[in-house]
């Protein structure tokens, strides 16, 4: 809670101590203390600090650290792995971290992590590879996968198997609550449903185009893609997220046109549910083919 002077922030906390006691909650003495915003404090991963006249709230140096020693720790865990083994454990750490922290001051720390995480692999690849050249490692592991960005330096297989990096991640800024609206309010239940909706999930731009032309809806069963309940509160729970949607909840179906297949460039691709994927598929295979029609000889 932001005040102006230490005796508000007194009175502040003795009036949100009253609100935690009916609900059997209590401050934890150890961690709480009242600090001039010039110094900053951190709270839930992020840093609160105001510079001059500005207030910024950015990932704090604890969690950048924290993330850092994790990546390392992943990569010598992962020595003598494939690419794809790479690509399982670090993809959902990558984009949940940055879908945790893309609604603060982060673009900065998300480019200098893309360029730490860089290191890191490329240092793994030399490590696999010890008496092949430097550029032989970067072709193999190392170049322009993402069709939708100008990047030659993307880490994966191919154009289907790529690590996302920070800095894809779109920074968005918090909606301001309307007045006093609190989510314990029964009488709100629609207002937060709502505002839950309007969050955009941290998904590519292709994406994300191809949900709203959808109205997020998978077009076999017709129920939502994703689901608008409460998002995730941390890294953790954002990695179990993106765990969930990549591997169970969407995939793209490719549709045929004028007797072809589709191609993924947005006209002739949906996104459906994978398990209705898979039972299109299965249905598919199960259809007898059309025998085809041969014109009759003459007699």
């Amino acid at each position: 809670m932001l005040c102006r002077t230490r005796q508000q922030a007194e009175q502040a906390k003795v009036q949100l101590a009253g609100w935690l006691a009916p609900r059997g909650l209590a401050f934890n003495e150890d961690k709480t203390k009242i600090v001039h915003l010039s110094e900053g404090f951190d709270f839930l991963g992020y840093n609160v600090r105001r510079y001059r006249q500005k207030l910024l709230i950015k990932p704090s140096e604890a969690a950048v650290r924290r993330i850092r020693k994790r990546l390392a720790t992943e990569m010598r865990a992962l020595r003598g792995s494939n690419v794809m083994a790479v690509l399982v454990k670090l993809g959902p750490i990558v984009r949940g971290w940055a879908a945790y922290y893309r609604g603060v001051v982060s673009s900065g720390i998300f480019t200098s992590l893309d360029h730490y995480l860089w290191q890191l692999l490329y240092k793994w690849a030399t490590w696999s590879h010890p008496n092949k050249p430097k550029s032989w490692i970067v072709d193999r592991y190392f170049g322009k996968l993402n069709k939708f960005r100008n990047d030659n330096w993307v880490f994966g297989r191919d154009s289907d198997a790529y690590l996302a990096k920070f800095s894809w991640t779109s920074i968005v800024r918090h909606v301001m609550v309307k007045g006093g609206s609190s989510p314990d309010d029964p009488g709100l239940a629609k207002y937060w449903a709502e505002r839950r909706k309007r969050v955009k999930p941290p998904l590519d731009d292709y994406t994300l185009r191809l949900l709203t032309k959808q109205d997020a809806r998978c077009p076999l069963c017709g129920q939502y893609l994703l689901s608008a309940d409460q998002p995730p509160q941390s890294p953790g729970q954002w990695e179990r997220w993106w765990l969930q949607v990549t591997r169970k909840a969407i995939a793209a179906s490719y549709l045929a046109h004028h007797g072809g297949p589709g191609s993924p460039d947005g006209t002739q691709t949906r996104l459906v549910h994978a398990s209705c994927h898979r039972g299109l598929k299965a249905r598919q295979r199960e259809e007898p083919a059309q025998p085809t029609c041969t014109p009759q000889r003459l007699a």
